[in-house]
């Protein structure tokens, strides 16, 4: 077991800051209120600590596979994570040849690397289109990130942020057709965007398209040796040095179970947050929170593999990521299909290939894969057929080399973690109406009516994804509450 042994019984127990769930932000939001000396405890309804960072061998002895999230752009990139010593507490970062590789029917994949020339080299007629668009972004990109990762409010370069606003807040569809001519641009940039899980004829999905080419070009997209828990495990270590409390195999349902604290933090969504305060809000806060949405969910498979995914195009085993659903078209498709409750016959499919890299990942000689799609909020089908056609539309002879394979429905996501609403697990819906505003509309959105009580997840400001900044962001909320 991970941790101390949880206790369920918290009457000689008083803390500063009590935070349930330790997921990513939970840990940051820990972490940071523990480094300005404040006791600190962070309860966990799991064995172990992560959240959406656990590894576990899920198929056969020796596979470890990432259960969430597998590939850490934005944690290796985060504001905050970068400042913490996590590599003096076993954090190892592998860094591959690529980012994303992307395959196409009957030609070669397009590559996306840290080299915007070699990037550019790879979409033909539209590589100087990109290099135009992408470089002065580049040039900026500790800035761009920096401000795209907090809260609303003026930016520390609003000009940078003015110019990639103009761009971020169109359409997918709209601005890959309006700014590229070829097929091999437009459907690297629509793999990007639909990592918005949102179709990409909303407003604001060029946002996260524009973000994640940019990360890049910044540095190939980080994987962590051993797998994700070992980001995890870091971020618990260096809490318990600080000397936070880790307690664990504590469900919280009540914050009548609670130890007594100044303050508490949710490291949860919405819905579990008006459930466990309950009573400690006010009746319309709670109805706001529970008419959050969440969008579609996703399905995933893990494999166990006799070797390595047998690429059409052998660039493609260069990429920590393979983004699998052929032209703009395709993906444009896909997404909606998913966001109307439909179940695409060609799903968009994001595939990890951590084994590529890490050698401990698999027995010797054998591989791993990790690939998922998005489908309709609680889907119960079944996409594992659907799921391979794709990889073996692109790399023929796949379902040759699978020794073994677990899959995890929308409904099995839920029952894993009660944050991930339906099969959600981004924290919610990015939306117009969600993006600056999550989890209600707030001047300090991390706060709530009860001035003891703030929720740090990916449910608020910046949303989803392993960078921590929703826990950060929050402990800064909750250090002003105390004048601190």
């Amino acid at each position: 077991m991970y941790g101390i042994e949880p206790k369920l019984l918290f009457m000689d127990k008083k803390y500063d800051v009590v935070i349930i769930g330790s997921g990513p932000n939970g840990l940051s939001a820990g972490i940071c209120l523990a480094e300005k000396g404040l006791k600190v405890a962070i309860i966990e309804a799991a064995e172990t600590i992560g959240g959406g960072m656990r590894t576990a061998e899920l198929t056969l002895p020796g596979f470890k596979h990432d259960i969430c999230s597998a590939v850490h752009p934005m944690a290796y990139m985060s504001p905050y994570l970068k400042t913490l010593p996590l590599e003096k507490y076993g954090l190892d970062w592998i860094i591959p040849e690529a980012s994303v590789a992307h395959p196409l029917d009957n030609e070669d994949a397009v590559i996306l690397s840290k080299s915007i020339k070699q990037t550019a080299a790879n979409l033909g007629l539209d590589g100087k289109r990109y290099s135009e668009l992408i470089t002065p972004f580049v040039e900026r990109a500790e800035d761009l990130i920096a401000d795209s990762l907090k809260p609303l409010g003026i930016p520390s370069n609003p000009l940078l942020m003015a110019k990639f606003g103009l761009k971020a807040v169109q359409p997918s569809t709209l601005f890959a057709n309006s700014r590229f001519k070829t097929e091999r641009a437009k459907a690297l940039f629509a793999g990007c965007a639909a990592h918005s899980i949102l179709p990409l004829d909303k407003l604001f999905t060029s946002a996260i398209g524009l973000m994640f080419l940019i990360t890049g070009h910044v540095e190939n997209w980080a994987i962590p040796k051993g797998g994700s828990q070992s980001l995890a495990n870091s971020l618990g270590d260096y809490f318990k040095v600080l000397g936070g409390e880790l307690i664990l195999n504590t469900h919280i349902t009540n914050m009548n179970q609670l130890p007594e604290a100044s303050k508490y933090m949710f490291d949860t969504d919405p819905l579990q947050l008006a459930k466990i305060a309950q009573d400690k809000l006010p009746s319309l806060y709670k109805k706001r929170l529970n008419n959050y949405k969440f969008g579609p969910g996703v399905f995933k498979i893990d494999f166990a593999l006799d070797e390595a995914i047998p690429w059409k195009d052998s660039n493609c085993l260069k990429a920590s990521t393979v983004h699998l659903g052929g032209t703009l078209n395709e993906i444009a498709k896909s997404e909606k299909d998913a966001w109307q409750g439909k179940h695409s016959d060609k799903p968009f499919v994001l595939i990890a290939q951590q084994s590529q890299f890490d050698d401990t990942r698999a027995p010797k000689g054998k591989h791993t894969g990790w690939a998922y799609c998005h489908v309709p909020n609680g889907s119960k089908m079944d996409m594992t057929t659907k799921i391979e056609n794709q990889i073996e539309r692109f790399a023929p002879g796949f379902k040759d080399i699978i020794l073994a394979k677990n899959t995890m429905a929308s409904k099995d996501f839920y029952s894993y973690n009660t944050n991930y609403f339906g099969g959600a697990v981004t924290g919610g819906v990015a939306d117009i109406s969600q993006l600056f505003t999550r989890p209600v509309t707030r001047i300090d959105p991390y706060s709530t009516p009860n001035s003891n009580i703030f929720i740090c997840s990916a449910s608020s400001p910046p949303g989803g994804g392993v960078h921590g900044m929703c826990g950060y962001n929050a402990a800064q909320s909750v250090l002003k509450s105390l004048k601190l």
